[in-house]
């Protein structure tokens, strides 16, 4: 049975990898065409729950916060990726298209939260502003994701070797965790769990800080089935990365284990109940 599961599965995908998209007489790459519905689909789903349930920041300071995090993002995101290797980063330091050829979610997640963090102090800006931004990040992720496993070996996000029957040959001769779908499942289960978790009396902030700590908690365990580089104590890049943005979410994470919720005010009730 497990032989068949296999077969079938493979089948699938015998016409090989990348898995272009046709439009008329133009060869779409999974990446763009995936990309592209991932920021669309993440940016309706913002302008909807920014409708639902309001914004703490007027539109001046919201797009101010945009702007901080997409430039963070990319700065982030190219950083990571450069560490993810760091010999090769040495070895090719002088080679454009490999210094801009590769982006990670982790590092844009942690640049724009850092260039957020920064502009809200700039702007004297108090109040949290992340939560609406953690639906649309998980729809962004689950989409996105998509276009990473169509891409095939050359994305380099498929997972390590493995005899399970749902293993894919992204091209180059050996069956491998599909990651990528793993953490677009992964993503879209968040997604539906923090929607509900919207609905409840929250802390303003809650919604986004649990986006993250559960989006690095995966990242940390799931990259143990990718073929990365260990750069220190079993452990890549990125998952050191996802081990400090643990770090500095404990206390959250104390606090949700104990049952806290520690809504701060009437007002903010009033906010996560619009």
């Amino acid at each position: 049975m497990a032989n068949l599961f296999a077969a079938h599965f493979a089948g699938i995908f015998a016409a090989g990898f990348p898995i272009y998209f046709q439009l008329g007489s133009l060869q779409l790459h999974p990446h763009l065409v995936f990309e592209t519905l991932a920021y669309a689909a993440a940016f309706h789903l913002y302008l909807y729950e920014r409708r639902r349930y309001g914004d703490a920041l007027d539109d001046t300071d919201r797009w101010w916060v945009i702007a901080a995090a997409a430039v963070g993002a990319v700065a982030g995101s190219r950083t990571l990726y450069w560490l993810e290797d760091p010999r090769l980063t040495l070895h090719e330091w002088n080679n454009v298209v490999y210094l801009m050829g590769g982006k990670t979610i982790v590092g844009a997640l942690i640049g724009a939260l850092a260039a957020v963090e920064w502009a809200k102090k700039r702007l004297g800006i108090a109040s949290r502003t992340g939560d609406l931004f953690a639906m649309p990040l998980c729809a962004g992720i689950a989409i996105g994701r998509i276009g990473c496993f169509l891409a095939g070996a050359e994305d380099h996000t498929s997972g390590s070797a493995t005899a399970l029957p749902w293993g894919v040959n992204f091209g180059d001769g050996v069956f491998r965790h599909p990651s990528q779908l793993y953490e677009s499942a992964f993503s879209l289960l968040l997604l539906i769990f923090l929607w509900w978790r919207m609905k409840r009396p929250h802390e303003q902030g809650d919604i986004f800080r649990m986006f993250m700590v559960a989006y690095f908690t995966f990242r940390l365990i799931g990259d143990f089935l990718k073929p990365e580089v260990r750069i220190i104590a079993g452990l890549s890049s990125i998952q050191w990365v996802c081990v400090l943005a643990l770090l500095y979410y404990r206390d959250d994470i104390r606090r949700w284990m104990s049952g806290g919720v520690a809504i701060e005010s009437r007002e903010e009730i009033a906010w996560t109940k619009n």
